[in-house]
C-alpha cells in the first residue's frame, strides 16, 4: 500500500478533535482513510474508533483515551523496528498529555505526536 497521506498536520486535528469532543474523528479515522493506514501499518485488523468511541461514553471516555494510548505505543514499536529516530509517540505521551496536559491544550500537543510518528513511518514505508 502506497500512503497518500504523510504530512497531517496532527496538532490541529487534535486541536479540531478536542472542541468537537471527539466527534471529529468519527468521521475523520474512517473517511479521511486513516482506521484502514493504522490496519496496514500494525499489520492487523484495529478495533473501529467509533466501537472504542461509543464504549468510552459510559467510562467518560477513558476508554477511548486507553484505545488511542494502545495505537500509539503500537505506532511508537513500528518506528523503533524501522530505525525511526525520534521522539515519538507513546502511550505515556498520549495517556498523559490528554489526562494532566488538559488546560494546557494537551490533548492536541498528544495528537501532534501522535501524527508525527504516523507520518515518518509512512514516509518510511512509501520510500
Amino acid at each position: 500500500m502506497r500512503f497518500k497521506h504523510t504530512n497531517r498536520p496532527g496538532f490541529w486535528l487534535g486541536f479540531i478533535d478536542f472542541f468537537t469532543a471527539g466527534l471529529f474523528f468519527l468521521i475523520y479515522m474512517p473517511l479521511g482513510g486513516l482506521q484502514d493506514e493504522l490496519d496496514e501499518i500494525l499489520g492487523r485488523r484495529t478495533q473501529r474508533y467509533w466501537v472504542a468511541y461509543l464504549l468510552g461514553i459510559p467510562t467518560l471516555f477513558v476508554y477511548t483515551l486507553v484505545w488511542m494510548a494502545r495505537i500509539a505505543e503500537e505506532l511508537k514499536a513500528k518506528a523503533i523496528a524501522l530505525g525511526i529516530e525520534g521522539p515519538y509517540t507513546s502511550w505515556w505521551h498520549m495517556f498523559g498529555w490528554n489526562v494532566f496536559g488538559l488546560p494546557l491544550m494537551g490533548p492536541a500537543v498528544a495528537t501532534w505526536r501522535f501524527f508525527d510518528t504516523l507520518n515518518k513511518i509512512e514516509r518510511k514505508l512509501n520510500g
